[in-house]
């Protein structure tokens, strides 16, 4: 029996195609617009080639940026993840305390970019802020302003503070889903509880584990208004992210050209990093 198709249905999904096309792909070939020209002003535009692609790659402020990116989201994803199949494991499965846990936990993802940064800013603060006041007075020479660690020290905690929540969201949501077949069994042969994560509720969150993976990666690594609420890129440029750089370019030194080439060089990497995590992590998934 031959297959009836209905084309009636794209005309449902054409209003959201339409919006895509409105939000995301005219501004993208606008930018690939830019960073193939150069202009005087005037709206008077002249050709350039790869040159903007090949100046940016050849500066070392942009393999400088790359790097902080590549060392700040391999920090998150190697304390985040961990702690939040920890908390997860630990959080109870049923009673009172599942919904208080979950508002408690929910609470973190609910307040905006800018107001955490604004937080942890005043937060850290020497001369007001709780974190810095209580270092200061224990004798701790802190200050995220002027020292760089304490700078990389301030948003890597106040990132896991903010995000951690996300990872144990996940994990949770992939343990209750587990049948109580599973532990009975392994109760019954008398598993210790290391063999019963190990065996049983870490490969039934290996895609929930995906998932957090991936959005931790790439939202580590497009990393913006937090640190630049807080330090600013600073001090110096320790904490200058790609994100950073390239406003600073596009907004604060106008060059359009070369910020265009860097945020297609941008997004060229988080697709290309992304997509290798998903490929290794489902690869390995499906060998298991």
């Amino acid at each position: 029996m031959e297959k009836t198709w209905n084309n009636k249905a794209w005309f449902m999904v054409l209003p959201v195609l339409v919006l895509v096309a409105f939000s995301a792909v005219i501004p993208l070939m606008t930018v690939v617009n830019y960073s193939v020209q150069d202009t005087f002003g005037n709206n008077e535009f002249f050709w350039a080639g790869t040159d903007w692609f090949q100046d940016v790659l050849e500066s070392g402020r942009f393999w400088d940026a790359l790097t902080r990116n590549l060392i700040f989201s391999a920090i998150i994803l190697a304390i985040e993840i961990p702690l939040g199949i920890v908390i997860a494991l630990n959080m109870p499965k049923k009673g009172i305390g599942v919904p208080i846990c979950l508002v408690l936990m929910a609470l973190p993802l609910l307040i905006p970019w800018n107001v955490v940064g604004t937080i942890w800013q005043v937060f850290g603060r020497v001369d007001i802020g709780l974190l810095g006041r209580t270092l200061a007075s224990l004798g701790i020479n802190y200050n995220y302003v002027q020292n760089p660690v304490d700078a990389w020290v301030t948003l890597i905690v106040m990132d896991v503070w903010h995000w951690t929540s996300l990872v144990v969201l996940l994990c949770y949501a992939g343990l209750v889903s587990i049948p109580d077949a599973y532990y009975q069994a392994a109760k019954i042969d008398g598993a210790s509880r290391w063999s019963v994560f190990r065996y049983i509720q870490l490969p039934k969150m290996k895609r929930v584990l995906l998932i957090a993976f991936l959005l931790r990666f790439m939202d580590s690594f497009m990393i913006y208004t937090e640190p630049f609420v807080v330090t600013g890129g600073g001090p110096g440029n320790s904490t200058t992210f790609l994100s950073i750089d390239l406003v600073k370019m596009a907004i604060g030194q106008f060059d359009l050209g070369p910020a265009a080439a860097l945020s297609i060089i941008y997004f060229l990497i988080i697709l290309l990093l992304s997509w290798i995590f998903y490929t290794v992590m489902t690869t390995s998934d499906a060998k298991g």
